[in-house]
């Protein structure tokens, strides 16, 4: 439910368009649920709404939420904010939003790894509450407490909530744990990924201070692909050490 960048509607074609499923749904309840801080359409310079496609899908879903499932402004309010921050909006009758399946897997390939980091899709929020960092990467708030301990995740935002890379770092952690292997064992890994970063970070360096309409363009897609050789280098370099532990 992003604000889209499209063609806008009037509240008149607003309504039009929702009274299709909602034929009770009036002006002044569209304007009583802007209100009510449930959707905030831009304005032109004499104060007319503007509404945009997501403005819209936002209003049926408060619409439906209300009319399928008699939730309150409140808790239709609390899911709005949580998808808002990335999350899957809550199926009508669920208790609680949940986190994209999606935002669960992180790719294996070296290659989808670096295009993920420096992609589009890393502009796309995914907001974690502390508890939902926990529920959601099947960790204890103590695990939590000694992953930001030995620095594995970094600190949350200013407004306390956690991006992708925390959930997908937690979960990883919260794996090994089964096999015994404790957040203090993993220091070597980070310190090996600053590392690596200030690698790539060095060998970019030159191509980011070239000037030219295309030349952010090659700097970054030379970043992209040293992150992919240094992950895959990474890779198979433990696997061979592994290999020589076993005799192979």
């Amino acid at each position: 439910m992003t604000r889209s960048t499209g063609s806008t509607r009037s509240i008149g074609e607003v309504l039009s368009t929702l009274r299709t499923e909602f034929p009770d749904v009036s002006i002044s309840k569209i304007r009583f649920l802007e209100a009510e801080g449930l959707v905030e359409p831009e304005r032109t310079a004499s104060g007319y709404r503007k509404f945009s496609a997501a403005d819209v899908e936002r209003l049926r879903y408060v619409l439906r939420a209300q009319r399928d499932a008699y939730l309150p402004l409140r808790v239709i309010k609390e899911h709005l904010e949580a998808i808002d921050r990335g999350l899957e909006p809550p199926a009508l009758s669920a208790a609680a939003p949940r986190v994209p399946q999606a935002s669960l897997e992180p790719a294996d390939d070296p290659d989808v790894l670096a295009r993920e980091a420096f992609g589009p899709d890393a502009a796309a929020t995914l907001r974690l509450s502390r508890r939902e960092l926990c529920e959601a990467a099947g960790i204890a708030e103590a695990q939590l407490r000694e992953v930001e301990s030995f620095g594995l995740i970094g600190e949350p935002s200013a407004t306390g909530h956690y991006d992708r890379d925390a959930l997908l770092v937690a979960r990883v952690v919260g794996e090994l744990a089964r096999f015994g292997v404790e957040p203090r064992h993993l220091r070597p890994f980070r310190t090996a990924a600053e590392r690596q970063a200030g690698l790539v970070e060095q060998a970019s360096a030159p191509l980011l201070r070239q000037r030219g309409a295309d030349a952010q363009a090659r700097a970054e897609e030379a970043t992209r692909e040293l992150t992919a050789l240094t992950v895959r280098l990474h890779a198979l370099l433990v696997k061979a050490a592994l290999d020589r532990s076993a005799g192979r």
